[in-house]
């Protein structure tokens, strides 16, 4: 089906369904672009990490508190 043709199927339809039909196409592209958008807040991220992994291997500041991992904080006593 062209784009002509979807378009004059449309034009047979109300208002309120046309909007129902533009909802289903926006949500649509959202799944197809999701993924992209994915893939890049990823790929920062794992840019953020190599960038910073020198500063956590070389400053103790940044790791001192480690140091507590193995500790309960949630004991009463």
């Amino acid at each position: 089906m062209s784009q002509a043709e979807i378009l004059e199927e449309l034009r047979k339809l109300s208002p309120r369904e046309r909007l129902e039909v533009m909802e289903a196409v926006i949500h649509l592209l959202r799944e197809d672009f999701e993924p992209e958008k994915k893939q890049r807040e990823k790929q920062g991220l794992k840019e953020a990490a190599v960038a910073l992994l020198a500063d956590y291997a070389e400053d103790a500041e940044l790791t001192v508190f480690t140091a507590l991992d193995g500790e309960d904080f949630h004991v009463q006593r």
